[in-house]
């Protein structure tokens, strides 16, 4: 009796024992499918990052401005007659664009020519009397203050044909100032009278303006704490300068995003920091034989600021941001366990990041899997570019 009634408590014992048993076996497998790199650890693709020379640019806003520019103003107050040139074309230096009422400076040319002539004929004859009278003093036939008188008005004779020697050029100019020629070569804009305006003398509007395009300028922004950071880096040697440093070349962008077909140089840069903005202004000279290029465009120049000996390239698909805007990257370590890090990502080239600081060489970063892998836990890394393992067969995982 006393056995019958133990027999259900020890098959049950039995059975608790026995799940216990495969509990623990699965735990052990699970132990292993879970442990660093093994077979439950997310697959990740690293790269192995060296250090290279690489070369840095920098890109900067700006606008582009004329080589030179002239606004035509009359010089003298008349009657516009002509205006022989088509607005938007390409004129020449000393090419008349505007002919004014001639006839009232011919006439003041004309008389200023009359009374230089009546001076000269003065002259003759006030010499003649000068000379006879220095004769006639002599041997006293005339009194000392009558030759005085006679040489003096020989002077003042002299003198007034200097004076209408003066009032001739001065009409001679006026003249020629009626003919409003283009001081430069270049493309004139929209005129701002037609003939038969009246115009004034140095009045404040200008006629037209003439702006030469070929070559043209290009006036760019550069903030002065990033021109100090660049002077630093020279010093201290982390950038060092190209090999022709005396010419810095410039590549354009254009507002559409194209790349400009012709390279420009760097002209020269302001000597002062603009108190409003802060920044410093860069002025670059670009070739403009097409007229591709007109005043006011908004412009991106890339400028060349050296070579960093020991920068890291990391693709812009490793590199992400925190919150903070902290540049990270993902890490496998000599454990395998997955790192982020904080590393400075200093300018793009192309699709990768330059990375300044936060990692050595010889650190593999993950490019591939960034979804998967989680700070602190084991991870499956494959080398970029390495053939994947090949899969086990159904009887090697039973075995």
């Amino acid at each position: 009796m006393r056995t019958r009634c133990n027999l259900p408590f020890i098959l049950l014992t039995v059975a608790f024992a026995g799940s216990l048993f495969l509990a623990a076996c699965g735990g052990d497998d699970d132990a292993k499918k879970g442990g660093p790199g093994g077979a439950g650890a997310p697959a990740v693709t690293v790269i192995t990052v060296q250090t290279e020379a690489v070369p840095l640019a920098t890109e900067l806003p700006g606008r582009t401005a004329p080589y030179m520019i002239a606004e035509l103003r009359p010089q003298v107050t008349g009657i516009v007659k002509a205006r022989p040139f088509k607005e938007g074309s390409d004129v020449k230096a000393g090419q008349v664009l505007y002919r004014i009422d001639p006839a009232p400076y011919q006439a003041a040319y004309d008389n200023a020519a009359a009374n230089l002539a009546r001076a000269e004929a003065n002259v003759a004859a006030a010499r003649t009397k000068a000379e006879r009278y220095a004769d006639l003093v002599k041997i006293e036939a005339v009194s000392k203050l009558a030759n005085d008188e006679a040489s003096a008005a020989l002077k003042q004779a002299q003198a007034e044909v200097g004076a209408a020697k003066a009032a001739l050029e001065s009409a001679r100019i006026d003249l020629g100032f009626t003919r409003v020629a283009s001081p430069i070569s270049g493309r004139i804009g929209r005129s701002t009278v037609t003939p038969g305006a009246l115009v004034t003398a140095n009045q404040a509007q200008a006629l037209a303006t003439v702006q030469q395009l070929d070559p043209i300028y290009v006036d760019l922004t550069q903030s002065s704490a990033e021109l100090l950071r660049m002077r630093r880096d020279f010093a201290s040697g982390k950038l060092k300068r190209s090999r022709d440093a005396a010419t810095v070349p410039v590549e354009l962008v254009l507002e559409d995003g194209s790349v400009y077909g012709a390279t420009g140089k760097l002209a020269f840069s302001e000597v002062a920091v603009d108190e409003a903005t802060g920044s410093v202004t860069l002025r670059a000279v670009f070739p403009n034989t097409e007229g591709e290029l007109l005043p006011g465009m908004y412009v991106r120049a890339r400028l060349s600021q050296g070579v960093r000996e020991d920068a890291i390239l990391v693709p812009h698909a490793a590199v992400t941001h925190d919150p903070r805007g902290n540049a990270t990257v993902m890490l496998v370590n000599a454990k395998g366990i997955a790192e982020a890090r904080v590393v400075k990502a200093e300018q793009s080239i192309k699709d990768k990041w330059v990375v300044t600081e936060g990692l050595a060489p010889g650190e593999r970063v993950i490019v591939e899997g960034l979804q998967k892998a989680k700070p602190g836990t084991p991870v499956q890394a494959q080398q970029a570019g390495a053939p994947a393992p090949a899969a086990a067969s159904p009887v090697a995982a039973r075995r």
